[in-house]
């Protein structure tokens, strides 16, 4: 898997990005994840999650109501998904999922959490500070074992964590996010840390 299928996991989500993405880049905005989410039987309703943004990195209140008023148009038409579903369009949010390569070398020098499909050593589950890509991979600099490198093609989910230089940084750009749209927010101060167990 590379990097950028990050933005979705499964082939009907792919099927869905590629429908979608015409309507949502003419109107200046790039899909950083989608993902289609539910359980239970044919009469729960799913939830088609799309998470947006302009290429400077902001997302109004407004945006997310246009892009949700014209994604729908075109599901409408193309009628994707088999059963009942309610989309949700929002933010990526400070805490925003790293789908992209580019996402990578963007937020160098800001911490992220990251899984992978493979274990390496052992290890599944890494935190530290972003520095970027070195060829196909993420290098990421561990508080306990210092850098690794990360291939992209075996990364399954990977995520910034909110720190007081993330929230400076969002604040400055000014796309600081309705915060109810995020999801598992992490904080991190920036007081040194003892050393993090990861399974």
């Amino acid at each position: 898997m590379c990097a950028a299928l990050l933005v979705a996991k499964t082939p009907v989500e792919e099927r869905l990005v590629e429908m979608l993405v015409p309507t949502v880049e003419g109107m200046g905005y790039e899909v950083v994840r989608l993902r289609l989410m539910g359980s239970g039987g044919r009469d729960t309703p799913l939830t088609l999650q799309v998470m947006a943004e302009r290429p400077d990195g902001t997302m109004e209140v407004d945006d997310c109501a246009a892009l949700s008023t014209a994604m729908s148009a075109v599901l409408d038409v193309e009628d994707p998904i088999d059963r009942e579903y309610e989309l949700e369009v929002s933010s990526p949010g400070i805490d925003r999922p790293l789908t992209r390569s580019q996402d990578f070398a963007d937020y160098a020098g800001h911490r992220a959490k990251i899984e992978m499909t493979m274990g390496i050593e052992g290890r599944r589950n890494f935190r530290g500070d972003l520095n970027g890509l070195e060829g196909d991979s993420v290098v990421l600099k561990l508080d306990d074992l210092g850098p690794v490198k990360l291939p992209v093609h075996d990364i399954s989910d990977a995520k910034l964590v909110i720190t007081d230089a993330l929230i400076a940084e969002s604040l400055k750009k000014k796309r600081i996010p309705d915060a109810s749209k995020a999801d598992d927010v992490e904080y991190e101060n920036e007081a040194p840390q003892s050393a993090e167990t990861e399974d």
